[in-house]
């Protein structure tokens, strides 16, 4: 054999040696794995105020931890809770996963920006790692923009046992004669606990559409003055609820009012009408929506429609009454 082939061989031997060290020493440190975060919303459309859940996967070695920040800062969007799962053991080391929820109290297409999570092999190694930025749209709530407000549909006709019944009938003849004593009392005694707000000296639609035309006529929405434009529109309804059912609505937040003004025997799609109302001012006042200047002078009609829809009308005199009072 020549010199040549023998210095051939002996450096063929070499690198492969190098070869298999190389190899060696790349699959025998997992903590060389670099790790990596996915975050996906289950949606990405919410209406304003509604809660959203990212869902956060975080592949690690086996031997780090995510550390969960005690706060983050998430841009429009507001952080609710976080739920975190144990790690689970993968093929690549382990996987963290956790829940976070999240809303939003702005309209339209927000983003929540990239935020970075911290690991740690409880010692001296820490890693970073940082999300995707997400973009949800923000919506606001179904309203009826048709402008019609309409009646709901009366109560189906039930077969009735009328044996069955008696008890029941007993029991509202008592109830209805401990309520007219009762409400005979409250008239007559001067230390009563409340007797609902004062009677207006005028009747309460004819202040509530005067009211509502001085709004019309005033520079507001000329003047871009959205938010104050809702704000006495809302008022003047809740005045207007005051002097018609003696409900403090000025008072209210406005699922109270629904509540007060079912107790005080209104209609339910009545409540329903003004329900969508109050939730539009609401939406105006507090979630920072701003409509168009049709949407504004919508508001101010669907005031008067309900106004004129709800006025208490005086019963017709009887005909003796009627003869009586032109004598």
């Amino acid at each position: 054999m020549s010199r040549g082939s023998g210095r051939g061989n002996r450096r063929a031997v070499v690198v492969g040696l190098l070869l298999a060290c190389g190899a060696l020493g790349a699959g025998g440190d997992l903590r060389g794995q670099s790790p990596r975060v996915t975050i996906e919303p289950d949606t990405t459309e919410i209406h304003v105020g509604d809660p959203l859940a990212l869902r956060l996967a975080i592949e690690h070695p086996a031997d780090f931890a995510v550390r969960w920040p005690d706060s983050l800062s998430l841009g429009p969007f507001e952080a609710l809770a976080l739920e975190a799962s144990p790690p689970e053991a993968s093929a690549d080391g382990a996987r963290t996963a956790a829940v976070l929820h999240v809303t939003a109290f702005e309209l339209g297409e927000l983003e929540i920006p990239s935020f970075t999570l911290e690991l740690t092999d409880g010692g001296d190694g820490t890693a970073t790692v940082s999300t995707d930025p997400v973009v949800i749209g923000v919506t606001t709530v179904g309203l009826d923009e048709s402008g019609d407000i309409r009646d709901v549909k009366g109560p189906r006709a039930v077969a009735r046992n009328w044996l069955l019944l008696w008890p029941w009938l007993l029991l509202a003849v008592v109830l209805a004669g401990g309520g007219y004593w009762w409400g005979r009392r409250r008239r007559r005694g001067p230390d009563r606990v409340d007797s609902g707000p004062p009677v207006p000296a005028r009747p309460a639609h004819e202040i509530a559409l005067e009211a509502l035309d001085r709004l019309e006529a005033s520079p507001l929405l000329e003047r871009g003055e959205i938010k104050p434009y809702h704000v006495e529109v809302s008022r003047i309804i809740r005045a207007y609820l005051e002097g018609r059912y003696r409900i403090w609505a000025l008072e209210m937040v406005t699922p109270d009012v629904i509540s007060s003004l079912g107790h005080a025997g209104v209609d339910p799609g009545i409540r329903t009408a003004f329900e969508r109302f109050l939730d539009a001012c609401d939406l105006v006042k507090f979630a920072k929506w701003r409509p168009d200047d049709a949407a504004c002078r919508n508001i101010l009609a669907d005031a008067r429609k309900l106004v004129d829809r709800t006025k208490f009308v005086p019963p017709p005199l009887a005909e003796s009454e009627a003869a009586a009072a032109v004598s």
